[in-house]
């Protein structure tokens, strides 16, 4: 049986994934790689598949997925199915791109906040920022801290399109997005799911960017689902 591998996103360690992993201990080898010491998403990429044996049931989210779109276009043979959470093919609007690029140079001049209280409201649904959830996305920026918000972003800056490459997936995808979603627009799943030849898009509701997190319930059951797709 395949290992189910979830790959998190920026500033997220394995705590983004834990309900999956508890979830799903019992009945498949889950694995969350390390993330945060690679210079781009290919060598995440990379890393992933050396890390891993055979063919492997993938999961990504945000630049997780981004990961996860760069393992199946390097190694298409090595994954038996995707999911891609709250994440785009797309390179970043100019925005968007401005946005990275302003809180890299924040960083680097020393100003790096982690995730503040007050960032909070952007990244999940605002049921969930006085909860433990908050809690876990403001500790996890911590432990992780500016150096690894540096690399990654600048990875993420770097990255290359996979627009171009979606209509080659080849194998039973995925596509969730939270309804709250402040980071990722809905649009961006919905081309992916447009694209992806065997996809199907399902929106999460009450949920901002991190789904696993806040609607840990819902999130194992659409990958409980997924797992059985032919």
């Amino acid at each position: 049986m395949s290992a189910v591998v979830l790959l998190p996103g920026l500033l997220n360690d394995a705590r983004l994934w834990q309900h999956q992993s508890v979830y799903f201990a019992d009945e498949r080898e889950v694995i969350v790689p390390d993330l945060t010491q690679s210079e781009s998403i290919h060598e995440m990429a990379e890393k992933v598949l050396d890390e891993t044996r055979g063919r492997i049931a993938l999961a990504g989210l945000s630049m997780g997925g981004y990961v996860a779109l760069e393992i199946i276009k390097m190694a298409p043979d090595r994954v038996c199915r995707l999911a891609l959470f709250d994440t785009s093919a797309r390179l970043d609007s100019p925005e968007r791109r401005a946005e990275r690029i302003s809180s890299l140079k924040l960083a680097e001049e020393g100003k790096f906040l982690g995730v503040s209280r007050k960032l909070l409201p952007r990244i999940i649904h605002e049921k969930w920022v006085d909860t433990e959830v908050g809690e876990t996305v403001i500790a996890m920026g911590k432990t992780l801290g500016k150096a690894v918000f540096i690399r990654q972003q600048q990875a993420i800056l770097a990255r290359r399109s996979q627009a171009p490459f979606l209509r080659d997936i080849a194998v039973p995808t995925l596509v969730a997005i939270g309804d709250s979603d402040q980071v990722t627009p809905l649009e961006e799943s919905v081309l992916m799911a447009r694209e992806i030849p065997q996809s199907a898009l399902h929106i999460i509701e009450t949920a901002g960017h991190l789904p696993p997190l806040e609607q840990p319930d819902a999130t194992n059951h659409l990958l409980k689902q997924w797992l059985m797709w032919q």
